[in-house]
């Protein structure tokens, strides 16, 4: 006889149960094909005409496929007038080979992403918030038609700029946000009326076989990072405006490699937060008339572990250009933050030719316009007051200048005591290399030449310490020193070799020079070894 306490039949253990237990315990399978199946815009009513709005026909396609578990929106041969689209997790959109996705050129048919911060402008052609498994593929084409909102008129985030009057109700063509796993890939994106891909605060992110071309309007950014985790870029070809991988922010574990860069003003910027654990490697860069990497720190920032290799720089200006100031802009009376930190970065084997002006693109439509700052430019270390650089290394570094620089640009003692924008310094007294401030500098095989004649020094060092310059050649004048040095303590130079005649192969100013020994090396075309009132702190050896 069967105990009733202890009944397994299913009809008296389900009846023991409350009412609200009933329901199924699993959830329902999937319909067969959830989550693979090709959401067509023309099935959902979009035209494709290039001149009905289909916004509402194609945003319907991104929502039946998320409501499907995912799958793929295909934007197929045709031209789909758009304004603001949401992506959604588990979305793949896929523009054909012979479609586009087109942005309207009117302004009411675009708003702010639901969710996306407002910083820098968050009115936006397709978007992305906390979804996952977002990917947008080509081969086609996503124009933002950015032409029909220039205005001559910028963000006016720059030094000078009042940001209040600045232009920012204009679309980007991409930002996502906090998203995980997103994937940009073999298309093609175009003419945004603002940045072109704004990726804020995501982790996983992989862009790959992306090309770019953004210069119809002011802003115009390639890649644009903020405090992001785990990033990938590579295979991509970008051609813009404004900066073109700019990383902002805390970004974190980030590779680019195998990639190309142009733009007027930066390719590789980073700026504020906490960055670390970054390279980039194999990359060409040309064309680049601003500065193609430009490193600002200021207080409460840092960055550490990044290294650049292999790269080749073709008629740029700039060309590195790092600078930490931890009361840059800051107000008298603001609270003391943490002072800014810049360390362990690393340049190896780059191959430049650094122009002395920049010039025009042909497929830009405004002019460009430089200010004195940026010609005749080199590479600078800038450390403002007691902020120092640490452990900055160059290893075969090669650069041809245009030269150019002249007496009273040779003669500046007096460098502005700032490291703000690259070219807010004016023309620096050093053809090849600047750096001030700096522990722990370490060059190797580095080579300097110049086009035109130069009256200034190859290298200026000042307020340098700890140094090792092993295997440093440079193109000399008859009328400059080759390497100047002012309160440098501990700085050591082997095998240097002076390619043509100069005045004198170390200047030494003032009092405060400490321990700098010449070993060894081919000088001999230096009509003198050392001069300067601070010649007594050198010892030359071999």
């Amino acid at each position: 006889m069967k105990n009733p306490r202890f009944d397994s039949s299913r009809r008296r253990w389900l009846a023991a149960l409350p009412a609200a237990a009933t329901v199924p315990l699993f959830a329902q399978a999937p319909a067969a094909g959830s989550g693979a199946r090709i959401f067509n815009v023309r099935d959902h009513g979009a035209k494709g005409d290039g001149q009905t709005l289909d916004t509402a026909a194609v945003q319907a396609a991104v929502d039946a496929c998320a409501a499907d578990r995912g799958g793929v929106v295909l934007i197929p041969a045709g031209d789909f007038l758009v304004g603001t689209l949401e992506l959604k997790s588990n979305v793949t959109l896929r523009v054909a080979a012979a479609g586009r996705l087109l942005g309207s050129g009117k302004s009411g048919d675009f708003s702010a992403g639901k969710g996306v911060p407002p910083g820098n402008g968050n009115v936006v052609m397709l978007y992305a918030v906390n979804a996952e498994n977002v990917t947008i593929e080509g081969p086609g084409t996503i124009d933002g038609q950015g032409q029909l909102f220039y205005t001559g008129k910028g963000d006016n985030t720059g030094p000078g700029g009042n940001s209040a009057e600045g232009y920012r109700e204009r679309p980007h063509l991409g930002i996502f946000y906090r998203c995980r796993n997103l994937v940009v890939r073999d298309v093609f994106l175009t003419r945004s009326a603002y940045h072109c891909v704004r990726i804020l605060e995501c982790r996983y992110v992989r862009l790959d076989g992306v090309r770019i071309h953004n210069r119809v309007n002011l802003n115009n950014d390639g890649f644009h990072l903020n405090s992001n985790q785990y990033v990938n870029i590579v295979n991509c070809n970008i051609q813009c405006q404004d900066d073109a991988c700019a990383l902002f922010g805390s970004n974190q574990f980030v590779t680019v490699t195998n990639s190309s860069f142009s733009t007027r003003w930066s390719i590789f910027r980073f700026g504020n937060g906490e960055s670390e654990n970054i390279t980039i490697s194999n990359c060409l860069i040309y064309d680049t008339y601003g500065c193609a990497i430009k490193i600002r720190v200021g207080a409460g920032a840092r960055l550490e572990n990044v290294s650049f290799a292999n790269l080749v720089m073709r008629n740029v200006t700039g060309p590195i250009s790092i600078g930490l100031d931890s009361n840059y802009r800051r107000a008298a009376n603001a609270t003391p933050r943490p002072k800014g930190v810049i360390r362990n970065l690393t340049f190896q084997n780059i191959r430049a030719s650094v122009v002395a002006v920049g010039g025009q693109y042909a497929d830009m439509p405004f002019k460009n316009s430089f200010r004195p700052g940026e010609t005749r430019s080199c590479i600078t270390l800038n450390g403002v007051g007691d902020d120092y650089l640490e452990g900055i290394t160059f290893n075969g570094v090669h650069v041809t200048y245009g030269g150019g620089g002249t007496a009273d640009e040779a003669a500046r003692r007096d460098v502005p005591k700032m490291a703000g924008e690259y070219f807010e310094v004016g023309t620096l007294p050093a053809y090849g290399l600047y750096a001030r401030n700096v522990r722990g500098l370490s060059l190797t095989d580095v080579r300097f030449e110049v086009v035109e004649p130069d009256l200034r020094p190859a290298m200026v060092l000042d307020h340098v310490h700890d140094a090792t310059v092993n295997g440093f050649a440079a193109q000399g004048n008859a009328k400059a020193e080759v390497l100047r040095c002012s309160d440098c303590e501990d700085v050591l130079v082997t095998a240097a070799k002076v390619l043509t005649p100069a005045a004198a192969f170390v200047q030494v100013d003032g009092a405060g020079n400490r321990g700098i020994t010449v070993d060894g090396g081919d000088i001999g075309k230096a009509a003198e070894a050392v001069r300067g009132e601070g010649k007594s702190a050198v010892k030359v050896r071999g």
